[in-house]
C-alpha cells in the first residue's frame, strides 16, 4: 500500500508542478503545449482533490483518537467514537474511490465506435441473430441517449444480415461497448425449423473505436480506390452509376466496400472512416507491449473468434463465458437491456486492473 500512495504523491506533486507551468507565459505562449499541459492537468485534477480530501479524513482519524486517549466524559466519548466511525467509513470509500482514479486509462474510452455484426455459423439463422443483435444494441444506444447510423448493410432474402456496419456516437461509447466484440452464439428453433429442434448458430461482433486523423495518418498514396456499381436495394439510380466504392489500404491488405449511401461522394466518405478505424485497431493491436498488457487486464481479448456469450432461447438465459455470469431474463436483454450485463464486464476488468496495481 505503502507503494500505492507514494505513485499518489507522485501524481499530487504533477498537478502542482502543472500549475506552475500554466502560468508560465513562455508555456502559455505555445499554444499547443499550453492544450496538452492542460489536458493532463484536467486529468489528474479528480484524483488529487480525492488524495486532499483523503488527507483532510486520515488526519481528523488521527485527532479523534488522541482525543480518545484523554479523560472525556460520556456523552462526549461517543460523539468521538460516532464521528471516528463516520470518518473511517468515508476513508474506506476514498480509497475505493482513488484505487478507481489510478487505473490505467483506455485512450479510446471518451470515443465512438464503429461496430460491425456479420452473420457466421448457421447460413440464414446466423444473419437473422445478427439482425437481433443490431437491434438489440440499437435499442440499449437509443436508452443511453446516443446516436446510431447505419453506414453499410449487406441484407439477406430472409430479412437478415451478412453485415451490417454502424456508427454509434455519444457520449463514453466506447467504454461501455468495447467489451462486445467476440463470437455470440445463439440457441433456438429456426422459424424455418418444422420438427422444433433447437439450432446453435453464430453472429461475431466487431467494436472499433472511431479514429480520427489526429489518431493516425493515412497516406492517401497508400490506399487505392476503385469504383463500382451497386447492387441490392438503394434507389432508383442501383446499376446506373458507378456510386459503390471500395478502398484498400495496401500496407495492411485491409478492404472497405461502401455502397450503402445515395452518392458516390458519401460512399467515399463512409468508406474512408471505416477504413481509418480498422487501419487504427489493426496498428493499435500491433502495439505489443502496451496493448497486450491492457487486454490481458480486461475480460476479453476482443479476438472475433473468442465466443463471449450465449443467447439460450428456449429457456430465456443468457450467458456471458468470460466472466460467468448467467441471467434469466433474455427476452429483457434482446429488448436493449444490457446496463446489468456491462456493468458486471466492467466490475470485473476493474478488479483485475486493480489487483495488478496492487502487484506492481
Amino acid at each position: 500500500m505503502d507503494k500505492f500512495f507514494d505513485k499518489l504523491q507522485a501524481v499530487a506533486d504533477r498537478y502542482e508542478e502543472l500549475g506552475e507551468l500554466l502560468s508560465d507565459p513562455e508555456v502559455i505562449a505555445d499554444s499547443q503545449r499550453f492544450m496538452k499541459l492542460s489536458k493532463e492537468m484536467g486529468n489528474i485534477r479528480e484524483t488529487v482533490e480525492k488524495y486532499n480530501q483523503y488527507k483532510d479524513v486520515t488526519s481528523q482519524i488521527d485527532e479523534n483518537n488522541e482525543l480518545l486517549h484523554e479523560k472525556l466524559d460520556d456523552d462526549m466519548n461517543a460523539m468521538v467514537k460516532d464521528d471516528l466511525k463516520n470518518l473511517n467509513a468515508e476513508k474506506d470509500d476514498l480509497e475505493h474511490e482513488i484505487t478507481l482514479l489510478m487505473l490505467p486509462q483506455d485512450p479510446n474510452d471518451d470515443k465512438n465506435i464503429i461496430m460491425e455484426i456479420h452473420g457466421a455459423a448457421g447460413g440464414d439463422e446466423a444473419s437473422l441473430f445478427a439482425a437481433d443483435l443490431f437491434n438489440m444494441y440499437s435499442k440499449y444506444a437509443e436508452n443511453q441517449g446516443w446516436s446510431v447510423e447505419v453506414a453499410d448493410r449487406n441484407e439477406t432474402e430472409v430479412g437478415g444480415f451478412k453485415e451490417i456496419v454502424l456508427i454509434i456516437s455519444g457520449n463514453k461509447v466506447y467504454s461501455k461497448l468495447k467489451y462486445e466484440s467476440g463470437a455470440h452464439r445463439v440457441q433456438r428453433v429456426p422459424v424455418t425449423e418444422s420438427a422444433g429442434r433447437v439450432h446453435t448458430s453464430t453472429a461475431t461482433v466487431g467494436v472499433m473505436p472511431e479514429a480520427q486523423d489526429v489518431d493516425i495518418d493515412i497516406n492517401q498514396k497508400d490506399i487505392r480506390t476503385d469504383v463500382f456499381r451497386s447492387s441490392g436495394a438503394g434507389g432508383q439510380h442501383i446499376n446506373k452509376t458507378s456510386s459503390a466504392v471500395r478502398m484498400t489500404h495496401l500496407p495492411t491488405g485491409i478492404v472497405v466496400s461502401m455502397q450503402d449511401q445515395r452518392s458516390q461522394q458519401q460512399n467515399r466518405a463512409k468508406a474512408m472512416e471505416i477504413l481509418r478505424a480498422r487501419v487504427y485497431d489493426y496498428y493499435q493491436s500491433r502495439e505489443q507491449n502496451e496493448y497486450d498488457s491492457e487486454r490481458k487486464s480486461a475480460v476479453g481479448t476482443g479476438d472475433r473468434s473468442e465466443r463471449i456469450r450465449t443467447y439460450n432461447f428456449p429457456q430465456n438465459r443468457v450467458t456471458d463465458h468470460r466472466i460467468g455470469l448467467t441471467l434469466n431474463k433474455l427476452d429483457r436483454v434482446m429488448n436493449g437491456e444490457l446496463g446489468e450485463i456491462i456493468d458486471a464486464l466492467v466490475l470485473a476488468d476493474q478488479t483485475k486492473k486493480i489487483e495488478q496495481l496492487s502487484n506492481d
